[in-house]
């Protein structure tokens, strides 16, 4: 395959994302405005509660077999480095840049959350389809390899995002929403000092320390006293309550009759009795891309207009996401090859290399509406995240292919 027809495969789906993203700006923008900012947090909601847990279960229950778990073992080991490593990089890059506290949590999502579902799902089938591609000449044959490949990376990429990274952004909104009181605090204080007096004010200002402490260290005095077994339990509750986020239950349920064959052949199949039940989150699922990539477009109006980002974060995010990641992939993919952790198949080699080359994932603007955080800054860096891959994309799914020729 050649570098020009590799460019056409690798950048089309990055192209239909930015040109969904300028209908949704234009929505968004003055000239229509259609996309409300009620009509945004309307649209989050469904994607976050509908859309998203039917296109997890829809994907997982008809592609994953048992078998294909056990001989695929790795590529949940292979998302979990490329989380680790992304919030690794994004922490030394937060250390030297010293952004505000609550786009630190911010830039480790983006650092650390590759788009591992719906590009996957649409470049994997697109270079089987290419002459001379290195996976093999029959391109149904390597369709039905690369598509199971692209959809348990989805449904595990969710696991993660809706774990990791949603907890990662709900702190990011809890902090600033935390600063947010605090600044409206602040004037309040002031008057009262000047009207009550030195002695007044002194008490006021007690009482107002009492109340904002905890706003400040995240803590209170209670909490500092709780034992080793209270802060367990209350990190399990946690993790437990984002583990009952609609995404992720729709993916373990997903992946439960995926793996039981007669729940499988009782919904999934021609002659399945219930299968009107796939087909029918099959057509909701289908929303899920079209809708967040609607939303990105609409915020993107905002951010070009009030982000206070920096750009050498921009640049940072950039460099972490299509430098760093990459050659990261690259020897993670070999050395576990060359232990004999993967399979022989090349698309496979090719999936897991190409998860470290991602643009960052949509489902974080999601999140950053739902938790009214970061809205704009999140749209200036999708912009220039999605735009560099056009290029990046193309560069390393070249350099991968090379190596596994």
């Amino acid at each position: 395959m050649g570098f020009l027809s590799l460019l056409a495969v690798a950048s089309m789906p990055i192209v239909q994302v930015l040109l969904v993203g300028v209908i949704g700006a234009f929505l968004a923008s003055g000239y229509s405005n259609v996309l409300t900012a009620s009509a945004h947090r309307d649209m989050n909601k469904v994607v976050f509660t509908v859309f998203t847990p039917a296109l997890m279960f829809a994907s997982l229950a008809k592609t994953v077999t048992l078998s294909d778990v056990i001989s695929w073992w790795f590529m949940p080991v292979n998302i979990a480095i490329t989380f680790l490593v992304g919030s690794a990089l994004s922490w030394i890059a937060c250390k030297i840049l010293k952004p505000p506290p609550h786009f630190q949590d911010l830039i480790t999502a983006f650092c650390s959350t590759g788009n591992l579902g719906n590009l996957l799902l649409i470049i994997v089938p697109a270079v089987c389809d290419e002459d001379g591609n290195p996976f093999g000449n029959d391109r149904s044959q390597c369709r039905s390899r690369g598509l199971p490949y692209s959809s348990l990376s989805m449904a595990l990429g969710g696991l993660f995002i809706w774990t990791y990274t949603y907890s990662l952004m709900h702190k990011s909104g809890t902090l600033y929403h935390k600063m947010q009181s605090k600044c409206v605090q602040r004037p309040a204080d002031s008057d009262e000092e000047h009207l009550e007096g030195f002695n007044a004010g002194d008490e006021e200002r007690n009482e107002m320390n009492q109340i904002e402490a905890p706003l400040l260290s995240g803590k209170s005095d209670i909490a500092d006293n709780k034992g080793f077994c209270t802060n367990l339990a209350e990190a399990l509750h946690q993790l437990v309550q984002e583990l009952m986020t609609p995404p992720t239950i729709s993916a373990i349920i997903g992946f439960v009759v995926g793996l039981v064959p007669w729940l499988k052949s009782l919904i999934i199949g021609d002659g399945a009795p219930l299968r009107v039940i796939q087909d029918s989150l099959d057509l909701m699922g289908n929303g899920t891309i079209p809708c967040i990539t609607l939303i990105l477009g609409g915020n993107l109006i905002q951010g070009l207009r009030k982000s206070v980002l920096k750009r050498a974060v921009i640049v940072a995010i950039v460099c972490i996401r299509y430098v760093a990641m990459p050659m990261m992939g690259i020897a993670v993919v070999r050395a576990a090859h060359g232990v004999g952790f993967l399979p022989h198949d090349p698309l496979y080699r090719y999936v897991l290399m190409l998860q470290f080359a991602l643009p960052p994932a949509m489902n974080i603007g999601t999140m950053a509406q739902l938790f009214d955080v970061a809205q704009e800054e999140c749209s200036v860096i999708y912009m220039w995240t999605y735009l560099v891959a056009t290029v990046a994309l193309t560069t390393w799914s070249t350099v991968f292919m090379s190596i596994l020729s």
